[in-house]
């Protein structure tokens, strides 16, 4: 029998009772809630020529990409983070790697974190919860792709891979609510997790950080 849980008011200010209010990702009981901030990579030379990235490793971090991995760095500089994910694909893991400068703790590459075709949404959020979530840590940061990003934004937020949806969403459906969310080059999200594996949405695509010297606390 699954461990009976009382509410998390942590997760929605103790306003409204949050079990059942979103669903859980990993079904399955977490050893503690987790806290996960997600950075898009820093502009590559196919973002600046307007070219499809995918998996590809061809795209390369450009001298503004670094610039703007090294300002997520100085943002994120007062947070400590159990761990950090990476994707595997070359202008990531360039982003990856200077926003990690000087941490402790190894870099962890992870292929489902790479870029991957739209029509394979599910498969991402999938990857994330069971290769992420269920990982040792409470507070992780992970820097990927805008795919990648959309995705879980939409299975977190718009809930459309939901089970407990019984209708299965038309192409046309998953294209716009895909196409509705932008994340910018270096722009930050964070998600909070209950240990029943429910999540919230604290902060999508902040970019203070590209305009000044802004140092994140959250």
């Amino acid at each position: 029998t699954a461990e009976k849980l009382g509410n998390d008011s942590t997760m929605t200010g103790g306003a409204y009772d949050f079990e059942g209010a979103t669903t859980s990702l990993t079904r399955k009981l977490m050893s503690s809630p987790k806290k996960v901030t997600l950075v898009r990579h820093g502009l590559s030379s196919w973002n600046e020529e307007s070219r499809v990235k995918g998996s590809s490793n061809l795209s390369v971090l450009t001298e503004t990409g670094v610039k703007q991995a090294e300002r997520c760095r100085m943002a994120l500089s007062n947070i400590s983070y159990d761990q950090c994910f990476s994707s595997p694909i070359s202008r990531a893991k360039s982003t990856a790697e200077v926003i990690w400068e000087g941490r402790d703790e190894p870099l962890v590459f992870l292929d489902s974190l790479k870029e991957a075709h739209l029509f394979f949404l599910e498969g991402m959020k999938n990857g994330l919860h069971l290769e992420l979530l269920l990982c040792n840590g409470e507070n992780f940061l992970v820097v990927t792709h805008k795919s990648m990003l959309r995705g879980l934004i939409c299975t977190v937020v718009l809930r459309i891979t939901s089970y407990r949806y019984k209708f299965q969403p038309s192409l046309c459906f998953w294209w716009y609510r895909f196409r509705a969310i932008d994340i910018n080059n270096g722009g930050i999200s964070v998600f909070n997790f209950n240990k029943r594996g429910e999540a919230t949405l604290q902060s999508l695509n902040m970019t203070a950080h590209m305009y000044s010297d802004h140092i994140y606390l959250f």
